[in-house]
């Protein structure tokens, strides 16, 4: 393996392959939590805002004391008071929409300087308190499941009730006998996925400076490779990377379309078997690294 993947000055475009078991890897909230799907297809989908969000766990956990490395878009966070620390921390006044350029600019470097997410992948901060605008040059897109998947929902049963007026109460009936009256149980629901492989694909734009440096594109990698064990709940079953495939261009501009490189990772047609392991999908995929581009080289970090 080549460090050409960690270097900040090439292009770099790569597929990542993880798995779901018996669990919910993103779940739709205008269809009661139930795995995402495509209706026509019936694969599944993870969006890319799911994955951020696992990248930025870890790297919360993994820097909990970096002022490099803080979180902007962090749990129960408020936006709005992320960008007063700028002003505050760079003895300036807000004035809201009426922010001179040069004083938005000044706080959007203060949060590029401070934010991973920020220097990473962007974001639009002219709420109420202006720092500007950041296009972050790593990208994701929505991750696609390699087969159609079929979204399940069970029933759970809790042995405890929510309020005290729903629990049991023994009265005496009209033959002398103490009767139940309430319930001892709650039902609920649980939507997962049997099993399912998803494909996404990312790119690294060096032309979008933001501050992002080599140690900022070690940490990225990292964090996707590790943010599965560190995201673990009952709901999401069974998640772990299966494969991360880098290919890094020498030219700043690229030296081939990304289309073209990730068409050099497919899988063949099932032999009819339902898939419910990675297992099954080992021997299916097949890796292209034969007379790429120049220019051109691909790093396998997983798989």
């Amino acid at each position: 393996m080549n460090n050409a993947h960690l270097d900040p000055a090439k292009r770099h475009d790569f597929v990542f392959l993880f798995d779901v078991q018996d669990g919910n890897p993103n779940g739709d909230p205008d269809a009661g939590n139930l795995p995402r799907v495509d209706p026509e297809t019936m694969q599944g989908l993870v969006t890319d805002v799911c994955i951020k969000r696992k990248i930025r766990n870890y790297v919360t956990a993994a820097r909990p004391k970096d002022e490099r490395n803080q979180i902007y878009v962090e749990y129960r966070g408020i936006l709005n008071n992320q960008h007063e620390r700028a002003y505050k921390d760079l003895g300036l006044e807000s004035k809201g929409s009426k922010e001179k350029r040069e004083t938005i600019d000044q706080a959007r470097a203060w949060m590029c300087e401070h934010f991973f997410d920020v220097r990473t992948f962007g974001a639009v901060m002219t709420t109420g308190v202006n720092a500007g605008q950041v296009r972050g040059p790593m990208q994701l897109t929505f991750s696609r499941s390699i087969d159609p998947i079929i979204p399940m929902d069970v029933s759970i049963t809790r042995v405890a009730v929510t309020r005290p007026e729903d629990a049991v109460k023994f009265e005496e009936g009209d033959d002398g006998k103490e009767e139940g009256k309430g319930k001892e149980t709650e039902m609920g629901r649980k939507a997962l996925v049997p099993y399912g492989l998803y494909k996404g694909y990312g790119f690294y734009n060096p032309k979008l400076d933001t501050g992002f440096d080599a140690e900022d594109l070690k940490l990225f990698w990292q964090a996707l490779m590790n943010c599965w064990d560190l995201d673990r709940s009952a709901s999401r079953g069974m998640m772990a990377l299966r494969g991360l495939y880098i290919f890094s261009h020498n030219h700043p501009l690229g030296n081939a379309p990304a289309h073209t490189l990730f068409d050099r990772i497919t899988f063949a047609e099932r032999n009819g078997e339902v898939p419910r392991s990675f297992e099954q999908y080992r021997n299916r995929l097949m890796i292209d690294d034969t007379g790429l581009p120049e220019g051109v080289t691909l790093t396998r970090l997983v798989g």
